[in-house]
C-alpha cells in the first residue's frame, strides 16, 4: 500500500494511529509501529516535560523498520506548555508533529530544522493553503465522520476540495473503521488516513474498561455532539448522564459568550471543567460518564490488542 504518506514516513500501511487526549500512549504507539503503521501521543498527555521527554526516548528505542512515531501539539496560546514541548520534541526527535488549534509557522520553522516533518490539522481550504504556504509537509484534513473536534464537511467533498486544490499529501481523519473505509478514502484521493475511536477499545489503551465497553456496546447512531466539554461542539457517546447533563451551553453561558471581553474566561473555564469530567470518565470509576469517540466505533464488537484492530484495518 504505497502512497504519499508511506513514503512520507517510511511505513508500510498509510495508516496514523491517531493522537487521542487521555487514551493514546506509548504502549498503543509501540505496537502501531510493530504493526506498520504510525502511532501518534498528545503532548498534553503528560504532566510535566521530564514525563514527555522519557516517552520521547522510550519511543525512539522501541522503533522498528516500517513503523513510525509522533506527537499532537495545540499551539494556540490556550495550552501554555507549548513552547517548552516544542523544544522537547526537537531536543529529542520524532518522526513527524500533528499541530492543531492555531497557527503552526513556529513548529514548522523549528521541526524542520531538525529534520522532523510536520503535519496540521485542517477542517477547510482556507486553513490548508495557509499551512501549505507556511511549509506544511501534508494536512489532516479533518471531516464530519471524526471523533472529538471535527469538521464540517464529508470526507468525500473535503478530501476532494483539498487534493484538488492543494500540492502536498491529504491525509483523511474520520470516519475509518474497516479496510473499505481506508480504500474509499484513498479513492477519494487522500494520502492515507488517521484513525482513532477505534483504537479507545484496545488492550494497551489505559482508560477505563467501562470506556472502552462503551466504545462496544454503542454505537454510530449514539454520537451526539456537545457543547459541554470545551465550549467548541464535541463529539461523545449518548450515555444516560450525557442525556441528563444535555448537550448545550448552559443559558448564562449562552449570554456571557456574545460579551466580547467576558467570552475568552467564560471559555476557559468552561473547557477546564469539561476537560476534568472528561478526564475522570475515561480513568476512574464515575457516574459522569462523558466518553469521547467518533461514529466509526459502529465496528468495533470487542477489546482487541491493537496488532488484531490494524489488521482489520489493513486485511
Amino acid at each position: 500500500m504505497s502512497t504519499k504518506l508511506t513514503q512520507l514516513l517510511e511505513i508500510k500501511y498509510p495508516i496514523i494511529q491517531a493522537p487521542m487526549f487521555l487514551v493514546s500512549n506509548t504502549a498503543m504507539v509501540i505496537e502501531a509501529m510493530k504493526c506498520g503503521i504510525a502511532g501518534c501521543i498528545p503532548a498534553l498527555n503528560y504532566r510535566t516535560l521530564e514525563e514527555l521527554r522519557a516517552a520521547i526516548i522510550e519511543l525512539k528505542n522501541a522503533k522498528v523498520e516500517g513503523g513510525s512515531f509522533g506527537f499532537n501539539l495545540i499551539v494556540n496560546k490556550s495550552n501554555i506548555k507549548y513552547k517548552e514541548q516544542l523544544r522537547i520534541l526537537c531536543e529529542e526527535g520524532c518522526d513527524f508533529i500533528i499541530t492543531s488549534l492555531g497557527s503552526p509557522e513556529e513548529t514548522i520553522n523549528q521541526a524542520h530544522r531538525v529534520g522532523i516533518k510536520v503535519f496540521c490539522d485542517v477542517v477547510d481550504l482556507k486553513f490548508a493553503k495557509k499551512v501549505e504556504g507556511l511549509g506544511a509537509d501534508a494536512v489532516i484534513a479533518v471531516n464530519n465522520q471524526a471523533g472529538g473536534h471535527r469538521g464540517n464537511l464529508s470526507p468525500e467533498n473535503l478530501i476532494k476540495e483539498l487534493v484538488s486544490n492543494c500540492h502536498i499529501p491529504i491525509i483523511s481523519a474520520g470516519g475509518v473503521g474497516r479496510k473499505v473505509d481506508i480504500d474509499t478514502m484513498l479513492s477519494y484521493g487522500a494520502a492515507g488516513v488517521s484513525v482513532g475511536s477505534p483504537f479507545i477499545a484496545s488492550v494497551e489503551a489505559n482508560v477505563t474498561d467501562e470506556y472502552k465497553q462503551a466504545c462496544v456496546e454503542y454505537g454510530a447512531e449514539d454520537i451526539v455532539m456537545t457543547e459541554r466539554i470545551s465550549g467548541t461542539p464535541c463529539t461523545v457517546i449518548n450515555t444516560p448522564y450525557v442525556q441528563k447533563i444535555g448537550t448545550k451551553a448552559t443559558w448564562i453561558e449562552s449570554v456571557l459568550n456574545k460579551h466580547k471581553k467576558l467570552k475568552k474566561w467564560v471559555k476557559m473555564i468552561r473547557f477546564s471543567i469539561g476537560m476534568n469530567a472528561t478526564k475522570n470518565a475515561a480513568t476512574k470509576a464515575t457516574y459522569k460518564t462523558v466518553w469521547v469517540a467518533g461514529p466509526s466505533i459502529e465496528h468495533t464488537h470487542s477489546i482487541l490488542p491493537v496488532k488484531a484492530i490494524v489488521k482489520r484495518l489493513i486485511e
